[in-house]
């Protein structure tokens, strides 16, 4: 596909996927929009990296569909100057949109070669992320706390290091739940410690392995 077909790839997807579905902050449909999501999915998959459907990048995970990407960035409203928590880097295509919209992002891996690789994929872009490989659940906590929190696999609970290393003010998305029945999981902490959950829809993701989440 010719550079021009992916940009039409891109306004087809957000028009068509994003904006119908009440994705309606303009920088996050303008990031969509400027991220190339082909890079970031294998050569065999590039036909399909602006479908509205997840897609394999090995080593048995995921990216995401985009409509649910822009969903848990539109709940986590990033915002420039904040430092923003990815747990499970994957392709690095969260982390980019992230950085698109300024925000100082740090990203745990708990796969090397995937790790390397969305390293690689976004130096070439210009995009700056701290990503380190480690069990994500224990979160990084010399690099804390953070404004943001986004969790990429499912747990049957928060891990609570992520709770402990999100800053007074802060919001954390994750899914929450079993293998196959998860609710994506919104936790604002307030100036006194105090913590809101609250679900904001059904989804499902890949397993959260470590320490807090699920065993090998």
């Amino acid at each position: 596909m010719e550079k021009n077909s992916y940009e039409e790839a891109r306004k087809r997807m957000v028009a068509g996927q994003l904006v119908p579905r009440g994705i309606e902050d303009t920088k996050i449909l303008d990031a969509f929009l400027n991220i190339p999501r082909h890079l970031f999915v294998p050569d065999r998959q590039k036909k399909y990296a602006y479908e509205d459907y997840p897609l394999p990048i090995g080593w048995k995970q995921t990216i995401s569909q985009p409509f649910i990407v822009a969903l848990m960035t539109q709940f986590l409203h990033p915002d420039k100057g904040e430092k923003a928590l990815e747990i499970g880097t994957g392709s690095g295509y969260q982390a980019a949109i992230l950085v698109y919209l300024g925000c100082d992002v740090y990203s745990i891996e708990r796969i090397p070669q995937l790790a390397e690789e969305a390293k690689e994929m976004l130096n070439s872009l210009g995009l700056e992320v701290k990503i380190k490989v480690d069990d994500g659940t224990l979160g990084w906590l010399e690099a804390g706390p953070f404004d943001k929190i986004i969790v990429t696999a499912a747990a049957e609970d928060i891990p609570q290091p992520l709770i402990e290393q999100l800053k007074n003010g802060g919001r954390l998305i994750m899914p929450v739940g079993g293998f196959f029945d998860q609710e994506l999981t919104l936790v604002d902490k307030f100036s006194n410690d105090k913590i809101v959950r609250s679900g904001v829809g059904k989804c499902v993701f890949v397993p959260l392995l470590g320490a807090y989440g699920y065993k090998e």
